[in-house]
């Protein structure tokens, strides 16, 4: 091993421990979510499908800020793009507790859809800041590492808030009932206020780490330098932009799907349950049960990738087990049925790992406009959890189920089989014909 090498080692852990962090808080910061669909349901008396907009809001954000952020990581760097990324989760986070404590669901929408584009911002540069990191071909594996350290956070979080928050609620769904309209605003008052001062807490730790992390000794990378290809080089190939990249854009909409799907096992959970009849005492904590499978996921991946299997072949594998268990819930019930929903979490947790390298491969100067576009895939987890909530009032709610979820894990299979590859092998051709060329 050379000097070199070993004084990057620790310059690499250090600045994985950093970003590890940093998936920590967006795994503490996304999976409130599903709890947060029965709080506001309670809170504004609302609806599934109105309850859902939390879900819509907050993945929107990706896809109207996701390349915006690219723009301003190519002003500012990563590293103070994701100190910006964390203030602007901050004024979200502050917004949203006092919007609900005044009663008021649009603001509190707007303080979601305000969480979600510092986040937008910090995944633009935090996801492609690790997978080049270090080889291209080890990305899942430390992308895993991440994985690890936001769905320990992400279980914890839906835990914390049912505990917290939502404790009891089987009671206040009682004593609501029963009150008279004064009492029922009071109770409702007394509620959000539950939800008021964690809030702006947070509010005030997300500005104190966005402080830390411009002030910690995190390395500026160049993507251009340690993400292109053998043909882009010198040949300006990569200034045709990215529609010379097909890979990324097929791989943008696997993010879609992905993400769509993932939402439906973690936050849609809940909603899953209580439409089988379950009790929201038990409902409010199932979210934490399919991060826990996730959990596991990353832990299996992390010791087989990429040792005995490589990344694309994890991911097909992946796929299937998403459509055996998608079907398995579809055909049972009651708790059964639950546990294969959880059981998602695990055929979900290497997705987004092994996507997210294969997209951004080879794309040099461009890896943060790749890394925007396959952010704005995010937006599948607004979209497709609405089409479930939607069409369960007109159809059967485990039917809407196995037909959104079935073509998302199949469309993943064609990305983890053959969608990557697209255009690349073109590119590999024509940097073999140059080399050729030139050595004559």
């Amino acid at each position: 091993m050379s000097v070199s090498n070993a004084s990057a080692r620790p310059r690499h852990l250090g600045s994985i421990a950093i970003i590890g962090a940093l998936f920590f808080v967006f795994g503490f910061v996304t999976w409130l979510n599903g709890p947060l669909i029965t709080f506001v349901k309670y809170r504004f008396e609302l609806n599934d499908f109105n309850a859902f907009l939390v879900l819509t809001v907050f993945y929107l954000s990706y896809l109207f800020l996701a390349l915006p952020a690219s723009s301003i990581l190519k002003r500012t760097g990563m590293k103070k793009g994701m100190s910006l990324g964390l203030f602007v989760m901050a004024i979200g986070a502050f917004a949203f507790g006092e919007f609900v404590l005044r009663g008021s669901y649009p603001g509190a929408l707007a303080g979601l859809f305000t969480i979600g584009a510092g986040l937008a911002i910090l995944q633009t540069a935090a996801n492609p800041y690790i997978s080049i990191l270090g080889p291209i071909e080890g990305a899942a594996q430390r992308i895993a590492v991440m994985g690890i350290c936001n769905k320990i956070a992400g279980a914890l979080a839906p835990f914390a808030f049912a505990t917290l928050v939502l404790a009891g609620i089987n009671k206040f769904d009682a004593q609501l009932a029963a009150a008279t309209p004064a009492g029922r605003q009071t109770l409702l008052d007394e509620f959000a206020a539950k939800v008021h001062v964690p809030y702006v807490a947070m509010a005030g730790v997300l500005a104190l780490l966005a402080v830390l992390l411009l002030r910690s000794p995190l390395p500026e990378i160049r993507a251009e330098d340690v993400n292109a290809t053998p043909a882009d080089s010198g040949s300006g190939a990569d200034k045709k932009g990215l529609a010379h990249y097909p890979h990324v854009w097929l791989g943008a909409l696997c993010i879609f799907v992905y993400v769509g799907a993932e939402v439906m096992a973690g936050d849609a959970i809940g909603t899953y349950g209580a439409a089988l009849g379950l009790p929201p005492s038990e409902t409010s904590f199932f979210t934490t049960f399919t991060l826990i499978a996730m959990l596991v996921g990353y832990l299996v991946g992390l010791v087989v990738i990429p040792r005995f299997v490589s990344q694309q072949k994890y991911l097909a594998i992946s796929a299937v087990l998403g459509i055996v268990f998608t079907v398995g819930a579809f055909f049972t019930k009651g708790y059964v049925s639950v546990g294969f929903v959880a059981a998602l979490g695990f055929a979900n947790a290497m997705m987004w790992p092994a996507i997210f390298p294969l997209a951004i491969e080879g794309l040099g100067r461009l890896t943060e406009r790749g890394s925007a576009l396959l952010v704005m895939g995010i937006a599948g987890g607004a979209v497709i959890p609405q089409l479930f909530a939607a069409l369960k009032q007109h159809f059967d709610f485990q039917l809407v189920f196995l037909l959104l979820m079935v073509p998302c894990y199949l469309y993943i299979l064609y990305f983890a089989k053959a969608g990557h590859k697209v255009g690349l092998a073109h590119r590999a051709t024509a940097s073999g014909t140059a080399s050729a060329a030139v050595s004559n």
